[in-house]
């Protein structure tokens, strides 16, 4: 241990190093989370010598480590653990860069491992966080597209091959397929060992470095293939010192007092002992830039359109009137020539693979000379409305200068004029002909499927609707109403309507939530209730059945809104948290608020509301059978997973409502004491017959949805 500690210092004095830096957020914190429902999986989160985030995780159940990289390419470097218990080591770690602006930035700390004599490090993986991502999920990653291209490279006659090879920076079709493997090797000394693994990018531009040492007296190294085996020479915990470097490029951070306004400021003051809300504070910084705001860590740490679009509606309250500009911006930054808002973007490793498919595709060399141009998915459909609704609300707010609003307009006017004129392309046909098949649908999969493009972009999150409620119901009537406030403002109104028929499509659309109405008698919902609980294994059913015993089944008719219609037009009735939405967007007649308000606490299965859990995102019960099998195959969102997202909205809606104490009230304490409230979601168990919440396997640790509850604690503050 002081052998190991001795040489990580030394090391850290090395070539700019820095100080040590404890983590900036870390997962499970005594005090404030239960280890237990983590199922012994740990993180850190680190800032660099630029500021951005380094995230460490590492999974016991599968022996993953990894180190993410939140910065602009989105990198990661992982390995597996086998044979052996990983934990972090003592001490912090150290930070530092060499080399200025397009040098290198690194980070070195240690793990302790405990198991047999022998353990063996395998799996490398440097690249892409989006790479190992997929690889998680997959279970194994072949870069196809990759292979293919060097196959097509290799096939080309000797003049074009050598230009090809010229853009890609290789000598020689060998040395492409040299960088589709990491390279590892091994150097000992009688007092220390060094395992090296070391990673080109497939372009040649970029690099990414591994080391683990350790003490050569304490154990021996040995490296085949692709792995390496560390034999102890005696028994006991063995500390590694990590060593990761970077030159890759880096984002722009923000900090709290670029973040935040002066009221929530100030209200974080009297705050100040409240760690739990200190660290929520910490991890907006991670997520935040100039460039964008980061969607999650550690698996989503790219630009999300959505995600910073609904955050920016969410934390208008307690943001710094800049941060609109900066998600606008970025959304504008990333339009399709149509004026679709992109809703992820593919950076570094992820750009190389489909430029390489693109190539691979038509040929076309030039996409040779820029494999990590960014590339940009447009396939979603709620962000292209959301941009304008958030748009609106910048440009209506009066505590924002004109001569900025002027100035913004100057730079980026064309380009919002551009995504209100693709809004008006596809909410015209239903202002023309109010009929359900004339909403805004999802496109097709080749399978057949409906592609879920709004944020239950799950398989089937839409239970295999083609036409989602919160689209047409929520965000095409909003968007119509923001172009209405926007317009005025814009040098041309191009590709808009004239006032008239945008007034009579704003009317027209505000009838588009009838279509997804439903209405069931008392004696219908027990059929169906039972229905569904007899489908439940025998425990389950038990839990259940007993809470309708002492809840009951409503005496009238129950009312709610379907998630979706088929292609059709036709409602399915999955009962879903959507409608927070409409709750927080709109102001409701009271009829109507306490029609939607019903479904959130009505206890499930009758409605959403879980005591001890808080309100799952969908209820199936309704639906037919083979819904539920959906759900079952695929459980992201459920009936069995509650959504901070969701959870913040409907919080940040009620915050407002004075006649919705009650509804606040149940919300708050159940999720409360569900222990995972400040998780991107969670799910349940049975301990026996006893529900257990418990965290979901891939929620995010630092996730812009989750951390909206800064403003919902704001909100509930000056209640």
């Amino acid at each position: 241990m002081q052998f190991l500690a001795l040489l990580l210092a030394v090391q850290g004095g090395l070539g700019g190093g820095g100080g040590p830096v404890p983590p900036y957020v870390a997962f499970p914190e005594p005090g404030l989370d239960d280890p237990a429902a983590y199922d012994g999986y740990t993180t850190r989160v680190y800032r660099d010598a630029s500021g951005n985030a380094v995230q460490i995780y590492l999974d016991q159940k599968s022996g993953r480590v990894v180190h993410l990289w939140a910065d602009a390419l989105n990198e990661s470097i992982g390995f597996t653990v086998r044979e052996a218990a990983v934990a972090f080591g003592a001490g912090d770690a150290t930070v530092g860069a060499t080399g200025g602006q397009s040098g290198r930035r690194w980070l070195r700390c240690s793990l302790t491992v405990q198991g047999g004599r022998s353990v063996r490090f395998s799996h490398f993986m440097l690249g892409s966080m989006r790479i190992e991502r997929d690889c998680q999920n997959n279970g194994s990653f072949e870069p196809t597209e990759l292979k293919t291209l060097i196959a097509k490279v290799g096939r080309l006659p000797p003049a074009q091959r050598q230009r090809a090879l010229a853009a890609l920076g290789a000598p020689n079709v060998a040395t492409l397929r040299a960088r589709l493997e990491p390279r590892l090797t091994v150097e000992q000394t009688a007092a220390t060992w060094l395992v090296r693994v070391t990673q080109p990018s497939f372009d040649g531009k970029n690099h990414l470095t591994l080391i683990l040492r350790g003490d050569a007296r304490r154990a021996s190294v040995t490296a085949v293939r692709d792995s390496v085996t560390i034999r102890r020479r005696s028994p006991g915990p063995m500390e590694i010192g990590v060593e990761i470097s970077t030159d890759g490029p880096a984002l722009t951070p923000l900090n709290r007092e670029q973040i935040f306004n002066d009221a929530f400021r100030r209200f974080l003051e009297t705050r100040h002992a409240d760690r739990r809300l200190e660290r929520e504070v910490r991890g907006f910084e991670l997520l935040s830039s100039r460039e964008k705001l980061i969607a999650g860590l550690p698996t989503y740490a790219t630009y999300f359109g959505r995600d910073m679009l609904m955050t920016a509606l969410l934390m208008e309250r307690v943001w710094s009137d800049t941060m609109p500009e900066h998600v606008i911006a970025a959304a504008l930054r990333k339009l399709s020539p149509s004026g679709e808002v992109s809703h992820e973007e593919a950076l570094g490793g992820q750009a190389i693979r489909e430029n390489a498919a693109a190539y691979n595709r038509t040929g076309n060399a030039r996409l040779l000379t820029r494999l990590q141009a960014v590339r940009e998915n447009y396939f979603m459909v709620d962000d292209d409305f959301q941009l304008p609704v958030v748009a609106a609300r910048y440009f209506a707010n009066a505590a924002v200068p004109a001569e900025r609003k002027r100035l913004f307009l100057a730079q980026y006017g064309a380009l919002l004029a551009r995504n209100l004129a693709y809004v008006w392309r596809r909410a015209e046909p239903y202002a023309r002909a109010p009929v359900a098949t004339n909403l805004v649908g999802f496109q097709r999969d080749p399978d057949g499927w409906w592609h879920p493009g709004s944020w239950r972009d799950s398989r089937v999150g839409y239970a295999g609707g083609r036409f989602a409620f919160d689209v047409n119901a929520l965000w095409v009537p909003a968007a119509l109403r923001a172009i209405k406030v926007i317009r005025p403002s814009l040098d041309s109104a191009a590709g808009l309507p004239d006032s008239a028929t945008l007034d009579q499509a704003i009317d027209t659309w505000g009838g588009a939530i009838e279509h997804f109405e439903l209405a069931l008698a008392p004696a219908e919902v027990a059929t169906r209730v039972h229905a569904k609980l007899a489908s439940l294994p025998a425990v389950e059913r038990a839990h259940w059945d007993s809470v309708l015993a002492g809840s009951g089944f409503p005496a009238d008719t129950l009312r709610f809104f379907a998630v979706s219609l088929d292609a059709e037009g036709k409602p399915i009735p999955v009962m879903s948290t959507d409608p927070a939405m409409l709750l927080l967007l709109e102001d409701l007649p009271p009829a109507r608020e306490a029609e939607v308000l019903r479904t959130f606490v009505l206890p499930y299965p009758v409605g959403l509301s879980v005591d001890g859990l808080g309100p799952l995102v969908a209820n199936d019960a309704y639906a037919p059978p083979g819904v539920w099998a959906m759900f079952e195959r695929d459980r992201y969102h459920s009936p069995r997973v509650v959504w901070s997202r969701e959870v913040n909205i409907l919080l940040a809606a009620l915050a407002r409502r004075p006649e919705a104490r009650a509804a606040l009230a149940q919300t708050v304490e159940a999720v409360e004491r569900s222990g995972l409230r400040y998780a991107e979601l969670w799910s349940y168990s049975f301990d026996g017959a006893t529900l257990r919440p418990v965290r979901y396997g891939s929620s995010g640790d630092v996730q812009l949805w989750g951390l909206t509850n800064l403003a919902v604690q704001f909100l509930l503050e000056r209640q």
